[in-house]
């Protein structure tokens, strides 16, 4: 009866979901891993935002799935149905089951030997399966992850950052962009105005002053308070920025402008992305 269970929920969610995900996925043998620092931010919070659900959790079993049900598996992997015991809920639009059951697509060790994952700790990135309130369906192929405190805390906090009432919201695009000349040689300001997934209000501002550094800020405001700061990296604001601006302003952006000013406005704009740093996903 219990492998009948399973090889239903393998043809439910596995087949339409998982399997696809988790080609050429490499997880780590999990017990190795303990306390591995956390991946690179921009991993991880990729993770976190796509996951409805994330948890703390102890894996309890590990059935392995066969046949049909198995035949996308890619070569070096095996497929499992696993069991496990949920600590704690992290992300989740409610109430969880004390035990949640998954497939995983797991690859072998060496000469072909099936890892073991029974009693790891681990946390799970998932979205819920409509209608079976105790299963879950992995985001991706880096979405069981060895638990280490590194990983928890900042899980923790990118979680928490981004279901605060305050979130930053999410860079769609560039709007507008002004440079306005200053009264002295070399003085100067650039606003570039960005579009947001909620239409909420957000620029970048940089100033230039002769004989000092160029200097700029983020208002998530109307109005530009003069002591805005840039954002600080490995923060969702950061993250926002760095992963979502454009490489160049586009050209509509810059109609308004007179030549030599489009021009500083673009050097402004390539200022702010070499201070944000690369969207680096290394490190998963």
């Amino acid at each position: 009866m219990v492998f009948r269970t399973i090889r239903r929920l393998a043809l439910a969610s596995a087949a339409v979901t998982l399997a696809p995900a988790c080609m050429g996925a490499q997880q780590p043998p999990l017990a190795s891993v303990a306390d591995a620092p956390a991946p690179s931010y921009v991993a991880l919070a990729d993770l976190v935002i796509e996951s409805p659900v994330v948890v703390d959790a102890t894996i309890s079993s590990t059935t392995r799935i066969k046949g049909a049900e198995a035949a996308d598996v890619p070569p070096g992997f095996v497929r499992y149905y696993v069991e496990a015991d949920v600590a704690a809920l992290i992300r989740g639009p409610g109430a969880i089951p004390p035990r949640i059951g998954y497939v995983l697509d797991a690859p072998l060790g060496p000469g072909g030997k099936q890892p073991r994952y029974k009693k790891a700790r681990v946390l799970l990135f998932a979205r819920p399966v409509p209608g079976n309130p105790g299963q879950v369906q992995l985001v991706g192929p880096e979405a069981q992850r060895a638990w280490s405190p590194a990983l928890d805390a900042l899980t923790r906090r990118i979680a928490g950052d981004v279901l605060a009432a305050d979130a930053p919201p999410v860079v769609t695009g560039i709007g507008n962009a002004f440079h306005v000349p200053g009264s002295l040689p070399g003085e100067g300001e650039t606003q570039v105005f960005l579009t947001t997934q909620d239409n909420r209000p957000v620029s970048l501002n940089i100033l230039r002053r002769p004989g000092e550094q160029r200097r700029w800020a983020v208002a998530l405001s109307e109005i530009v308070d003069d002591a805005a700061a840039p954002p600080a990296r490995d923060t969702l604001l950061w993250y926002r920025l760095a992963c979502g601006l454009p490489r160049s302003l586009p050209a509509r952006s810059l109609q308004a402008m007179e030549p030599a000013d489009a021009d500083l406005a673009r050097e402004d704009y390539q200022f702010v992305l070499q201070q944000l740093g690369p969207c680096a996903r290394s490190g998963q």
